[in-house]
């Protein structure tokens, strides 16, 4: 079997045909998320085919096919969406369609590595990629057993080397004082 891919959780229903509304974990969602697109269940289960998709007021709303109803759109809600890692292409791939490769990665590719300072000092290394409505942020479990959260951004997390098994951080002061 494949490894999975988490793109998405599924929400709230929206409507009472069947919609609901999709919490996004991809950087592609014009490539995940098209009509026709077939999405398995994290864990297994029956895989579920996009028959509609549009966005509203800011949120992605999906429609599968046979969840024609609200109650069959609730019984959905929390369940994580995949794709096969073989489907995945490349996290450098033009992901946004304007002939740049744009800097990303898999979840996979971030859990373990070894996270620095940029004064080099071993934070610990990458335990979990939560992703939240405001941001995705990075634990890191500390070699004391501790673990920090840190915003995943360029400003805070400017080196990203999978190949060299690290990431650098530039914390602003106070981030690593809060536990």
């Amino acid at each position: 079997m494949a490894e999975e891919i988490v793109v998405g959780r599924i929400g709230r229903p929206h409507g009472i045909r069947g919609e609901v509304t999709i919490e996004i974990r991809t950087d592609v969602p014009h490539r995940r998320f098209v009509v026709g697109a077939v999405l398995g269940r994290e864990g297994g289960g029956t895989a579920l085919t996009v028959s509609g998709a549009h966005w509203h007021s800011g949120r992605l709303l999906l429609h599968f096919r046979g969840v024609d109803d609200r109650g069959a759109a609730e019984a959905l809600r929390g369940v994580l969406l995949t794709i096969d890692a073989d489907q995945a292409g490349s996290p450098l791939d033009d992901a946004d369609g304007d002939g740049e490769a744009v800097e990303m990665w898999w979840d996979r590719d971030l859990v373990g590595l070894r996270a620095v300072t940029t004064a080099g000092m071993l934070l610990g290394h990458v335990t979990d990629i939560i992703h939240s409505p405001a941001g995705d942020l990075l634990a890191i479990g500390g070699p004391d057993g501790g673990e920090h959260l840190v915003p995943f951004v360029r400003d805070i997390v400017p080196t990203v080397d999978p190949p060299a098994g690290r990431i650098v951080v530039d914390p602003p002061p106070g981030l690593l004082d809060l536990d």
